[in-house]
């Protein structure tokens, strides 16, 4: 029994602190008016498969923005907006340097052609960190829809309305079972 109980409290803790993060991750994108970002690195979903099988099409990876954007060398990871704002991360295959200015030759690991333009330092935004979770770039991009960004919003609440719910059915159940036990241990006879 108490080790139930115990499983059940970790797990409440677990999805609080969960919907924690969840709603402090929303909150800092929704007024930064960019990607989530949670202490310091940021969450960035990956679309299109060009670094596959290292990063999966439809994965969140995290990135470590700001520093020198010079410090790069062959095999980084990086992250870098194009001429048209689009993020991209590939992989950089070789450094250019110009005197002071330095750009990056990249290459998505999955395909068989470099990048045809380097990226100037200047346009590099953040370097990969090694950490990628799967399929959940899927969920993210869903949640960028009006539809999706309020299912983010109510279903978090429907679900704690309902988590509470079951727990208050279940200490009434529990409060009727101990009555139901001391009202019957109250009319055993006793003998006289």
């Amino acid at each position: 029994m108490k080790l139930k109980r115990l499983i059940s409290n970790s797990v409440t803790i677990i999805m609080f602190l969960i919907l924690i993060l969840f709603f402090i991750a929303v909150i800092t994108s929704k007024a930064s008016g960019g990607e989530p970002s949670i202490f310091g690195y940021q969450l960035k979903t990956v679309l299109s498969g060009s670094m596959e099988p290292d990063i999966k099409t439809g994965s969140i990876i995290v990135v470590k923005p700001g520093g020198d954007m010079k410090r790069f060398k062959k095999g980084d990871i990086i992250t870098y907006k194009t001429g048209d704002d689009v993020v991209v991360t590939h992989r950089v295959i070789k450094v250019l340097k110009d005197g002071n200015e330095v750009s990056y030759q990249t290459k998505g690991d999955n395909n068989k052609t470099v990048d045809m333009t380097p990226v100037p330092s200047n346009m590099v935004v953040a370097e990969y960190t090694g950490l990628t979770i799967p399929y959940l770039g899927y969920l993210a991009d869903y949640t960028k829809t009006k539809t999706g960004s309020a299912l983010l919003l109510i279903l978090p609440g429907i679900l704690l309305v309902l988590y509470s719910g079951i727990s208050i059915w279940r200490t009434l159940s529990q409060l009727e079972n101990k009555i139901r036990k001391s009202s019957d241990a109250d009319n055993i006879e006793k003998p006289i």
